[in-house]
C-alpha cells in the first residue's frame, strides 16, 4: 500500500461517513418532529424542529473533531466518547420514542435503523481513522527510514567520491608538479639556448653592421670622390662656356665696330647688310637717324627693325609713330 492508496480509503471513508450523517440527520429531523410538536404547546410547535436539530449538530460536531484528532493520531479522552454516546443514545430514544409509546415494535426497529447505523459508523470511522493515521504513520516511517537510507548512501558515495576526488587531486597535484619541474627545466634550457642564440646573432649583426659601416664609408668616398669630380667638369665646362660666350662677344664686337667703323654709306646697303648694321648700332645705342645714315635705308624702316629688337611684338605700333 501506499500513500495514494491511503489518501483513496480515507477520502471514501469520509464521503461515506457524511453520507451516512447527513441521512441519519434528514431522518431524525422528520421524525422527531411530530413528536417534539406533539408534548409542546400549540403556541411553541413551531420549536419543535430545534431539539432534533440541536442534538444532529453535536453528532456533527463528534464526528468532525474525532476525524481531525484521528487524522493527527491524537485522542481527546472520556469526554468525547460520553458525547458521542450521550448524542448517539438520545438520537436513538428520540427517533423510537413516538414507536415505543405506542407499542409499536415494528415501528420502534424501524425508527432504531438510522440512529444505530451513525453510531456504529461513528465508532467504525473512528477505528479507521485510527488504523488508517497509524497505516500512514507507519509508511511516513517507512518512508524516512528509507530516505535516511538512501541519504546515508549517497552520504557514503559523496564521501567515496570526495575521497577518490581528493586522491585524484593529490595526484593530479604530483603530476603537475612534475610537470612544472620538468617545464622549468626545458625553460631553463630553451632560455639557455635562446641566450646562446642571442648572443650569436648579435655578434653576426655586429659583424653585418661593421661590414655595412665600411661599406658605407666606401661608398660615401666613392660618392664624394664622384661628386668633386663632377664639380670640376662641371666648373670647367663653365669656365669653357664663359669663356666661348666671352670670345662670342668679343667678336660680335669687334663685327659691330667693323660694321659701324664704315662710316655713312653712299648708297643703300643689301637688306641683310642693313639688317646686321642696324642690328650693330641697337645693340651700341647709337640713334634710329644714325643708323640710318649708316645702312642707306629711310629712318621709318630703320625704326621698324628697333621696334622688332626691342619688342618683336609691338614693333609695327612703334614704326608707325615714328614714320608720323
Amino acid at each position: 500500500m501506499n500513500a495514494a492508496h491511503i489518501r483513496s480509503a480515507e477520502r471514501a471513508l469520509s464521503v461515506g461517513t457524511w453520507l451516512i450523517v447527513a441521512g441519519a440527520v434528514l431522518y431524525s429531523v422528520l421524525t422527531v418532529t411530530p413528536l417534539a410538536a406533539a408534548h409542546t404547546p400549540a403556541k411553541w410547535s413551531w420549536t419543535a424542529p430545534i431539539l432534533p436539530l440541536v442534538v444532529d449538530a453535536a453528532v456533527v460536531i463528534v464526528v468532525r473533531l474525532d476525524a481531525v484528532l484521528a487524522r493527527l493520531g491524537g485522542h481527546g479522552g472520556r469526554w468525547p466518547v460520553v458525547l458521542r454516546w450521550m448524542t448517539g443514545c438520545m438520537t436513538l430514544a428520540l427517533n423510537v420514542a413516538d414507536s415505543a409509546l405506542k407499542n409499536d415494535l415494528v415501528g420502534v426497529a424501524v425508527h432504531a435503523v438510522a440512529p444505530l447505523l451513525l453510531i456504529v459508523t461513528a465508532e467504525t470511522g473512528l477505528a479507521y481513522r485510527r488504523a488508517i493515521a497509524a497505516a500512514v504513520n507507519a509508511l511516513e516511517e517507512k518512508q524516512r527510514a528509507e530516505r535516511e537510507q538512501r541519504e546515508r548512501a549517497v552520504a557514503e558515495r559523496r564521501e567515496d567520491a570526495a575521497r577518490r576526488a581528493r586522491e585524484e587531486r593529490e595526484h593530479a597535484a604530483a603530476l603537475a608538479r612534475e610537470q612544472r619541474e620538468h617545464e622549468a627545466r626545458m625553460a631553463r634550457e630553451q632560455a639557455e639556448r635562446e641566450d646562446r642564440a642571442r648572443r650569436e646573432e648579435r655578434e653576426r649583426e655586429q659583424a653585418r653592421e661593421r661590414a655595412e659601416q665600411e661599406e658605407r664609408e666606401r661608398r660615401e668616398r666613392e660618392r664624394e670622390q664622384l661628386q668633386r669630380e663632377r664639380e670640376r667638369r662641371e666648373r670647367e665646362a663653365a669656365e669653357r662656356v664663359a669663356r666661348e660666350q666671352r670670345q662670342r662677344e668679343e667678336r660680335a664686337a669687334r663685327e659691330r665696330a667693323a660694321l659701324l667703323s664704315a662710316g655713312p654709306a653712299t648708297e643703300k646697303l643689301t637688306e641683310d647688310r642693313a639688317r646686321a648694321v642696324v642690328h650693330a648700332a641697337y645693340v651700341e645705342g647709337l640713334p634710329v637717324r644714325a643708323a640710318a645714315e649708316l645702312c642707306g635705308w629711310s629712318v621709318g624702316w630703320v625704326n621698324a627693325r628697333y621696334a622688332e629688337h626691342r619688342s618683336p611684338a609691338t614693333g609695327g605700333a612703334e614704326l608707325t609713330v615714328v614714320g608720323r
